[in-house]
């Protein structure tokens, strides 16, 4: 097989495992992978899992990706609070939540890192359009910040979280309180509504 026709075949996927791989020709041979990713035709994400080079210079692919190569997960974290401007910094990582157990990966579109919830707790994420009509599952400002309090329990002074320097202008213009609350009510942790309770005193909220 030559790789004009498996990308022919493939190539409007943008990633791919290679059990999709099989179930188009069950007797391909996986060596060729290895070959192409040598010759930069291939990127490997992560362990089975690979994505046509000439997606790099296209946008938004790597948050794409990292719906895709570990599933189900969606943006949250510092990744969605920095991309609603909740938090100054830029972020290096990709950060998700997930679940299925924590995991981190590495590749030419990122670093990938992925923290584990109870399958109760996926909720909370739209899904956010992209170039070429695909989507994202991206978590809510709301959730993006109940996941950061629910994951990392250090967030627990005045501050911790002052430290976080949340924007005043999105927490009292933007953030959606009564939504907020709802979704903390479904955690049922009580070391969470503390947090919360905190956040509000912390941010006059």
């Amino acid at each position: 097989m030559t790789f004009l026709e498996f990308r022919a075949q493939l190539f409007e996927l943008a990633c791919f495992n290679i059990n999709q791989v099989y179930a188009w020709q069950h007797d391909f041979d996986r060596n060729n992978l290895t070959r192409w990713v040598k010759k930069g035709y291939l990127i490997r994400l992560r362990q089975g899992y690979y994505a046509f080079s000439e997606y790099k210079s296209k946008p938004d692919y790597p948050l794409y990706f990292a719906n895709r190569i570990y599933h189900p997960s969606y943006i949250s974290l510092h990744t969605a609070l920095s991309f609603y401007g909740l938090i100054p910094e830029a972020v290096v990582q990709i950060t998700s939540v997930t679940s299925l157990k924590t995991a981190s990966f590495a590749n030419d579109f990122g670093e990938y890192s992925y923290k584990t919830v109870k399958e109760n707790l996926m909720f909370g994420y739209d899904l956010k359009s992209m170039a070429d009509n695909r989507t994202i599952r991206f978590a809510t400002p709301e959730k993006a910040l109940l996941d950061l309090l629910y994951l990392y329990p250090f967030y627990n002074t005045e501050q911790e979280l002052e430290e976080l320097r949340l924007d005043d202008y999105f927490l009292h213009q933007e953030l959606n309180k009564d939504l907020l609350m709802e979704y903390c009510a479904k955690f049922q942790s009580k070391a969470l509504d503390n947090r919360v309770n905190l956040l509000f005193k912390t941010y006059d909220l």
